[in-house]
């Protein structure tokens, strides 16, 4: 089992002067998205914040976690408790990790690696997003055990080139993204003025000139000590550069991609393989046939098909057909109970994205530390509150939806 280190160890990262007074006032994930706002200018912003159409799924993600409540015991000794948990015979810290986010390296300074390397320290799984701006071969040296999410390219050569390029950056988890065959409605990023690649305007200069923190602290940090950022991992080549007049970035051309197209990509890949974007049980059955080591359940936090369902809605349903395969879930998690719901309801892992982007928005690699500590906190507490001393004590019973008209359990001593 891989050795994982303490976030309170004496290894954790100093945060600069204005990074610490930010991060002395955040005491929740919430509160790192209302300092990104201030922070960040609103495009940017918008993009990170922003979800598809009516926002419906984006509401419904978090509506879900109401409806489930706790049902506790007391009087049992919680003073050993243990935040670990085990996948794939790793040992991981805390029971949930970093979801892949695009154009992190925009929102904060070497935004990919400044998560990658906190979770590194931190004992968490990253997933490292192939709209990174950060070549995955730096990304890997400074943390091994990150794990790669692509979005497959369109022509079956690229795939194969891509998928070579990853194993030979030493990733040993691979994760497929499958929600994102078409293109969605992207009408939040037309409102807050927001594209890729970026084109310089008028408009683009006065967000800069009135977020003069992050424009220099940022963007103009890394002009001068990186040179321009290109999309790096969209492909087995470098991609488009994130500042341009007349390069484009193409979103398309996916719509053909079917499961067959997995079972290539199994053929191939020798590492663990990972499918995000999975919703529907008859796709999870689908995933473990073609050979699937787990499953991410996720509408893309909301970001693709306006009014799909939570994926906490999805997960009962996903464990009934699982069988030996992980299945993990991301998408509107900001609590540690939220976490701990995911897990009695039989999750291996949740993955949680908006709040680390900010978080190393604000604070870089410190702030992403004291997000993860936050949550850690948050969860060894309710474990203690709920009468357990080890993850792997949570079950469905735990918990009563409160929106069912009739409740059914058994007791458990």
């Amino acid at each position: 089992m891989a050795e994982f280190f303490s976030i309170t160890s004496e290894k954790a990262v100093k945060p600069s002067f204005l990074a610490a007074r930010r991060l002395a006032r955040i005491y929740c994930l919430n509160d790192f998205e209302a300092a990104a706002r201030r922070h960040l200018p609103k495009p940017i912003f918008g993009y990170v914040a922003g979800a598809t159409e009516t926002e419906a799924s984006y509401r419904d993600n978090r509506a879900v976690f109401e409806e489930y409540g706790f049902m506790y015991r007391v009087l049992r000794n919680v003073s050993k408790r243990d935040t670990s948990v085990t996948l794939w015979e790793q040992s991981y810290a805390a029971p949930f990790g970093i979801a892949p986010m695009g154009i992190s390296s925009l929102t904060g300074y070497r935004g990919d690696l400044a998560q990658a390397q906190a979770a590194e320290r931190a004992g968490i799984p990253m997933i490292l997003s192939g709209s990174s701006l950060i070549r995955l071969e730096e990304v890997m040296e400074a943390a091994p055990n990150t794990w790669f999410q692509a979005y497959l390219p369109a022509e079956e050569c690229q795939i194969h080139k891509l998928i070579d390029r990853v194993e030979q950056a030493g990733v040993t988890t691979l994760v497929i993204t499958v929600d994102s065959a078409v293109v969605p409605n992207r009408e939040n990023n037309l409102r807050t003025g927001f594209k890729t690649p970026i084109e310089p305007n008028l408009k683009l200069f006065w967000d800069g000139v009135t977020h003069p923190t992050w424009s220099v602290g940022t963007f103009l940090r890394t002009l001068v000590r990186h040179g321009m950022p290109h999309f790096e991992n969209n492909a087995a080549e470098r991609g488009a550069a994130l500042l341009s007049r007349n390069a484009a970035r193409d979103f398309s051309g996916r719509e053909h991609l079917d499961w067959e197209m997995l079972r290539s990509i199994r053929r191939r890949w020798q590492g663990r393989l990972v499918i995000k974007g999975v919703l529907h049980p008859e796709d999870v059955t689908l995933a473990r046939r073609f050979g699937a080591d787990g499953v991410i359940l996720s509408n893309h936090g909301g970001r693709q098909l306006d009014g799909a369902i939570s994926p906490m809605r999805a997960l009962p349903y996903a464990m009934e057909v699982a069988g030996d395969m992980s299945i993990m879930v991301d998408s509107g998690f900001r609590r540690g109970t939220d976490v701990i719901k995911a897990l009695a309801l039989g999750a291996s892992l949740v993955f949680i994205g908006r709040p680390f982007n900010y978080a190393a928005s604000i604070g870089g690699e410190a702030g992403v530390e004291h997000a993860i500590k936050l949550l850690v906190s948050e969860i060894r507490a309710n474990m203690g509150m709920l009468g357990i001393v080890r993850l792997a004590e949570l079950a469905p019973h735990m918990l009563v939806n409160r929106t069912a008209s009739q409740h059914k359990t058994q007791w458990h001593n």
